[in-house]
């Protein structure tokens, strides 16, 4: 959520600061603004809603400058208006900010006392009024920034610029991610690598507590405190050409349509087709000595991670705990000595799952996640990641991430079975054959997309939806019904298909369709079981299944959508797609915004 870019070299910065806005519109945001240098003043453009309009407001009213900052804002104290919009300031300082300034309170009382006058309903505003203040009492920049720092409580990612010094920027982050950025005689800062992607892949990443001094030809870095310290410069895969959308209409489109490469590749990393085994990088701890897993995670990520856990305690007898991470550490759950944390996220900045992290870790586990971003903070502060191969993802609904962590998920299993010796050799070579499989028939169920698209037109006329799966299967319902929600703004649940009985069936009329991820295997009867109830009360069932689960629910679903056949064991990766697919040709009928739905940003970095 909300993104930050800086640029200070001898370029004209508005340019480059719309730019790196636009790359970090898959966060999700609600306006936009920018703040440059002109003659030592500090000028100011802001906008409600899309970057379209600030780039409208910077037509009628052009700033100039080499040095500047540029915020997309998506909402917490204050509403999304103009005069909420970030950069804040003084006719001395304009910051933005990434995050929840939790004193800002108590902050804004004692500076109005002083005199202050505030003209925002945000928490930020406390940070640009406690900077002036400092500035008025004499303090240079620096040093303001510093005080400032101390004061501030909450998560935060920080970028400030100076009247009359228009050679500096300062940034500085405590729990919200920021990275600096090397040029040729230009400096960057951005909210990630892929902001500054077109600028540059000499990329420094700030840790916890640190503040960084910003000239064009280089940067200072200072811990939390105040120590000058060096940071590893690292070069970043990402490229200006990562982004495109190419021929797709959106974003999430095409992210959909790479679900079979990024499977692919993923597995690639962990599979050896030769020894049909896997084989992961060395990791610290050893599965056949470790008592329980607790897993963590939030949104799809964690439905991934339930899916895992069906996986580890089949294959491998290992229990594993799951966890939302917004609700883990308040739990405050005793963990075993010699016990595993695992954590899974997209972008490795996730506010909850991080702090899962560090709860794990002071509880004494070993810390192993699984994170798509392997600069991000989750990856430095664990023990091991495994990272998926998936690329930027940039529409706000996760999709080819989620079939990624899936498949890292399943050869994790794979592993810890073998090195708990509950799988033997052959077993893990039938079930690496049935992984191998998966990157092929993802690509048929791409090709063959006409029933999941006449199906959308009947899900895009309802209010409401039930999806239900068993077993692996039931966090896909979960998934499904999530995306139906995100992007299309129909309401939609999942439920074990077992429980329908105990609840959900009370909802049951013509008008709620079904929808039942139903792939043949050893719980399939179970579920037509669950079905025919709900047939039987008028239910639409809608059913996704393969050939053979096809005929047999003839009579009981009014329509069956008909996937490959696999091995039950990678149903959860196959079946993730079609649902989505669902959901995002619903949303397409319904004009929503498929890239950008309201009220989300894609990488939630405040609880």
């Amino acid at each position: 959520m909300c993104g930050i870019v800086g640029v200070i070299g001898a370029r004209a910065a508005v340019p480059l600061l719309l730019e790196g806005l636009r790359r970090l519109e898959y966060r999700g945001y609600d306006s936009a603004g920018v703040a440059t240098l002109v003659n030592g003043h500090i000028e100011r453009r802001r906008a409600e809603g899309k970057l379209g309009n600030l780039a409208a407001a910077l037509d009628r009213a052009p700033v100039d400058g080499t040095t500047g900052i540029g915020h997309t804002r998506w909402a917490t104290h204050g509403a999304p208006t103009e005069t909420n919009a970030h950069p804040h300031g003084t006719a001395r300082v304009a910051v933005v900010h990434n995050g929840i300034i939790e004193n800002h309170a108590d902050l804004r009382a004692e500076l109005e006392a002083a005199g202050q006058m505030f003209e925002t309903e945000t928490d930020t505003e406390a940070v640009a009024q406690l900077l002036d203040f400092y500035l008025k009492q004499g303090m240079a920049p620096e040093e303001a920034a510093a005080a400032a720092f101390g004061r501030l409580e909450g998560a935060y990612a920080l970028a400030l610029v100076f009247a009359g010094h228009p050679e500096l920027i300062i940034g500085a982050r405590h729990g919200a991610p920021l990275a600096v950025g090397f040029g040729a005689e230009e400096m960057y800062l951005g909210s990630d690598a892929l902001a500054l992607a077109p600028l540059t892949q000499r990329i420094a990443y700030l840790e916890d507590g640190d503040w960084a001094v910003l000239s064009r030809t280089g940067a200072r870095f200072f811990d939390a405190g105040g120590a000058e310290v060096q940071r590893a410069i690292k070069l970043t895969a990402y490229s200006g050409a990562a982004i495109g959308k190419g021929n797709y209409r959106h974003f999430m489109e095409k992210e959909l349509h790479e679900h079979p490469a990024v499977i692919g590749d993923s597995l690639h990393r962990m599979v050896s087709p030769a020894t049909r085994a896997v084989a992961l990088p060395e990791l610290p701890f050893d599965f056949a000595a470790v008592p329980r897993v607790a897993m963590s995670a939030c949104g799809s990520a964690f439905y991934a991670g339930l899916v895992g856990r069906y996986w580890f305690e089949s294959v491998a007898r290992l229990p594993v705990d799951a966890d939302v991470a917004s609700e883990f550490r308040y739990r405050a759950p005793p963990l075993p000595e010699g016990g595993l944390g695992l954590l899974v996220s997209q972008s490795g900045e996730t506010a909850d799952t991080l702090a899962a992290l560090r709860f794990m870790r002071e509880a004494g586990q070993k810390v192993l996640s699984i994170v798509n971003v392997a600069e991000s903070s989750m990856a430095r502060e664990s023990d091991a990641i495994l990272q998926t191969v998936a690329g930027p993802e940039i529409g706000v609904a996760s999709t080819k991430a989620f079939t990624a962590q899936l498949a890292v998920l399943a050869c994790l299993a794979l592993a810890a079975g073998r090195a708990r010796g509950t799988l033997s050799a052959a077993q893990e070579a039938a079930l690496t054959d049935a992984l191998l499989e998966v990157p092929g028939r993802a690509a048929e169920v791409l090709d063959g997309q006409g029933a999941i698209i006449h199906l959308a037109e009947r899900i895009a006329e309802a209010r409401d939806v039930l999806y239900l799966g068993r077993g692996a299967c039931f966090p896909i319902a979960l998934e499904g019904a999530l995306k139906l929600k995100e992007i299309s703004y129909i309401h939609a649940e999942g439920y074990a298909a077992g429980e329908m009985k105990h609840g959900p069936i009370a909802l049951i009329d013509r008008a709620v369709p079904v929808i039942a991820i139903a792939p043949s295997g050893p719980l399939f009867e179970k579920t037509v079981s669950n079905l025919q109830e709900a047939a039987a009360r008028g239910g639409q069932v809608i059913a996704f299944s393969d050939a053979e689960g096809a005929a047999k629910l003839k009579g009981i679903a009014s329509e069956t959508v008909v996937l490959p056949s696999v091995d039950p064991f990678v149903a959860p990766m196959l079946y993730a797609i079609p649902v989505q697919l669902l959901a995002y040709h619903v949303a397409v009928l319904k004009g929503t915004d498929v890239d950008q739905p309201r009220n989300l940003a894609k990488s939630v970095t405040v609880e």
